[in-house]
């Protein structure tokens, strides 16, 4: 079994005090091996993306501890977050938020160069990665939905991080776009050995996946290895 990139211990979070508390996760333990595709679901207000941010470090805990690729999160101050992002996980959105005053390779570029290295070589090369290098020069207006997912995968791995976060990646996207995305994503797992926590309310991406972890009221009620997963392209929703 491979080492694990994420490591919860009684893993919570809390919004607000007092008679307005709300407990977004209460107690998780989990472990996440290393080249792991792993989808997280479960409904509306589960927790998903309350610990898909908190295995990124856009939130912090208020209680237990997590470890995500050797660095143990709790307790970092907001510079150290910061630099946590930067250097050890990519970020995939239902919305794209690319910049539309530049290329495809621009946008990607941008992201590779805050890890401090010339950024046109490896944004160039996540953008073949993803199967648009031929839309290297093209700006998002010019590009379709697929396309502008697949700029913001490619954003998301040039720095090649060890760990991909994918929040509802193709909530926004019909069937046969949807499909050639996940199949990027899966792909990138496979051939980078890249660790993929993959969000969704969409039940049938869990048949692709490695692992399936459901949630509800902030809980894990299910985790379950898939010992068959399935191609993206044979997909239906």
């Amino acid at each position: 079994m491979a080492d694990p990139v994420v490591t919860a211990v009684r893993l919570g979070k809390t919004y607000g005090t007092g008679d307005v508390a709300v407990s977004a996760l209460a107690g998780i333990d989990l472990e996440i091996e290393s080249g792991t595709f792993v989808v997280l679901s479960g409904p509306s207000g589960s927790g998903k993306t309350t610990l898909l941010n908190l295995v990124g470090a856009i939130d912090v805990p208020t209680e237990g501890s997590i470890t995500v690729d050797g660095v143990r999160l709790d307790g970092l101050d907001g510079e150290e977050r910061t630099r946590f992002r930067r250097e050890h996980v990519g970020f995939v959105f239902q919305f794209f938020n690319l910049i539309p005053t530049l290329t495809a390779l621009e946008n990607v570029q941008l992201i590779a160069e805050m890890t401090g290295r010339d950024g046109e070589g490896p944004a160039r090369e996540a953008l073949e990665a993803v199967g648009i290098g031929d839309r290297a020069d093209r700006f998002p207006a010019a590009l379709s939905g697929g396309e502008q997912q697949r700029v913001a995968i490619a954003r998301a791995v040039a720095k090649r991080p060890r760990v991909l976060l994918a929040d509802e990646p193709t909530g926004s996207l019909d069937l046969a776009t949807g499909r050639v995305v996940l199949g990027v994503l899966r792909r990138l797992n496979r051939e980078r050995a890249m660790t993929v926590l993959l969000v969704t309310h969409n039940t049938a991406i869990a048949e692709m996946a490695d692992r399936v972890i459901r949630l509800r009221d902030g809980r894990i009620v299910s985790d379950v290895s898939n010992p068959a997963p399935v191609g993206a392209d044979r997909l239906e929703w």
